[in-house]
């Protein structure tokens, strides 16, 4: 029986741990041909290291499947451009681009650096961008060429973080949130070109999360990344081709779509801010609150 992803040939970026790792083990189960991109630095982006990405391919390999190994940073242009030319010299052809490298260093407001800040931007916005750019100019003109709409997918990381909010996290949470209308607006841009852009905000135990807070046994069940990778991979599917600009909640307890902004209560204008006091006061008694982290209104 053929496999879900038969023929498709992937590039998961940070795939070769955590999350990255099972999209890229469950792609080739089910039949799909992957280029396993991984720097392959510590959790806060520090160093380099080919054997995740390496040990990942082997793995394929060894189950009979195909796949190679790429340890570009993915938010370096050249290197971006290069994991997608990569794909296509070495498999004659590129479907579906997941997004999944990321970083962490987390710190309160008032306490973060620079540094900290940017680099996580970087890895993350950046990362984002560079390879869905480079992608989507080879889908572009693959169209053109063919007169064909190319069928192929963008899945994206977003987060709970970013599209729900978490202490300690505004560098992570705002290139999070920024990677959900990324979305959003890059599915309604690539339409005609036969792509569909999704998000993912996966809930796993993984090295990046592992520290926050206690890990209990009904945590490692939950979190195991196996609960993420069958949404990607059926994302990836020539099945999902009228899925698109979608955000995934996907975990060991719930798989679900986040729903993003809407308007709420609305009021008449008025030109004198003295007036506005009980404008707003109504406006706010009257707003849907906030959700928390677990996607439901705050108290």
């Amino acid at each position: 029986m053929a496999g879900l992803c038969e023929g498709r040939v992937a590039i998961v970026t940070g795939g070769g741990r955590g999350i990255g790792r099972e999209y890229c083990l469950m792609l080739a189960a089910e039949g799909a041909k992957v280029v396993v991109n991984d720097l392959g630095a510590a959790r806060d982006g520090v160093g380099a290291d080919a054997s995740p990405a390496q040990q990942v391919v082997d793995e394929i390999r060894a189950a009979g499947g195909e796949a190679v190994a790429n340890g570009a940073d993915v938010s370096d242009w050249a290197g971006a451009k290069g994991m997608i030319d990569q794909a296509i010299s070495a498999f004659g052809r590129l479907d579906v681009l997941i997004n999944n490298a990321g970083i962490l260093r987390d710190r309160m407001l008032v306490n973060m650096t620079e540094a900290e800040w940017d680099a996580v931007i970087k890895v993350h916005l950046k990362g984002t961008f560079a390879p869905t750019h480079h992608a989507a100019n080879y889908w572009r003109d693959l169209t053109k060429a063919t007169g064909e709409p190319a069928n192929a997918r963008v899945i994206n990381t977003s987060s709970v973080s970013g599209i729900y909010g978490n202490i300690g996290q505004t560098n992570y949470g705002a290139a999070k949130q920024g990677i959900a209308a990324f979305t959003i607006i890059a599915a309604r841009e690539l339409r005609r070109y036969g792509v569909t852009v999704n998000a993912i905000a996966p809930g796993a135990l993984t090295r990046l999360t592992e520290d926050l807070g206690v890990v209990t046994e009904e945590r490692k069940a939950s979190g195991d990344p196996k609960w993420v990778a069958p949404i990607a991979v059926w994302l990836a599917s020539a099945e999902s081709k009228d899925v698109s600009g979608r955000m995934f909640e996907a975990s060991g307890t719930v798989l679900g779509i986040a729903e993003g902004w809407h308007r709420g209560p609305t009021a008449t204008p008025v030109k004198d801010p003295k007036a506005l006091g009980p404008i707003v006061a109504d406006l706010v008694a009257r707003a849907r609150k906030n959700a928390g982290m677990d996607g439901q209104d705050l108290d």
